[in-house]
């Protein structure tokens, strides 16, 4: 018996421990889009990477695409500090939607010091977003910081 409890003792913490890992694995994806209504550019600031889907109608064909291929890969947009605001009421003129001079269908990709990477007037694949993403000198700062276990 005594020789069994450090093995049970083993394989209990290793399952502990190996499940902890997996929750933190999987990116927060609760409040990764939201409306652009409640919202300015500057609260995303430093924080966050902004990308602003604008449509003139929930009922957009290209709107409703764009809004499936970010779901499909939410999460890769999650773990680059992505936050998807959606604007679909140009009637209401948030600040956003007055800041980036949004008509019909448009997808803007923003960093996180404010700089427009991409303004796009048709649907992009979450693929080509990331790339986008990936290039800028901060988020390449932030893969190497995370590769060497430093904290982002």
């Amino acid at each position: 018996m005594k020789r069994l409890l450090p093995l049970v003792s083993f394989v209990y913490f290793t399952l502990v421990a190996g499940f902890g890992l997996a929750q933190e694995a999987e990116p927060p994806l609760d409040n990764a889009i939201r409306p652009a209504a409640d919202a300015r550019l500057s609260d995303f600031l430093w924080v966050s990477r902004p990308i602003v889907v604008f449509a003139d109608s929930p009922e957009d064909p290209q709107y409703i695409q764009q809004m499936e291929l970010i779901s499909e890969r939410l999460g890769a947009l999650v773990d680059r500090d992505v936050v998807v605001l959606t604007d679909t009421d140009p009637a209401a003129r948030n600040p956003i939607r007055q800041d980036l001079r949004a008509r019909g269908f448009m997808l803007v990709v923003i960093a996180k010091d404010g700089a427009i990477l991409q303004r796009k007037p048709a649907p992009w694949d979450v693929r080509e977003i990331t790339r986008s993403i990936d290039k800028q000198p901060l988020r390449q700062r932030e893969m190497r910081d995370s590769r060497q276990g430093l904290q982002p």
